[in-house]
């Protein structure tokens, strides 16, 4: 989708910023969710 959308960078730039963003968001919630389950789940960590 952003590649399509790069051929209308200068009239729409939207077919590329939404897709990025889209993109963007699902890869920082699974990390949030990796580094919380990780926080939760690590007994090393809680003896600290």
């Amino acid at each position: 989708m952003i590649q399509d959308g790069q051929q209308y960078l200068l009239t729409a730039p939207w077919m590329m910023i939404m897709p990025g963003l889209a993109i963007l968001s699902t890869v920082l919630a699974f990390t949030l969710l990796g580094d919380g389950l990780r926080d939760a789940l690590d007994v090393k960590m809680k003896d600290a």
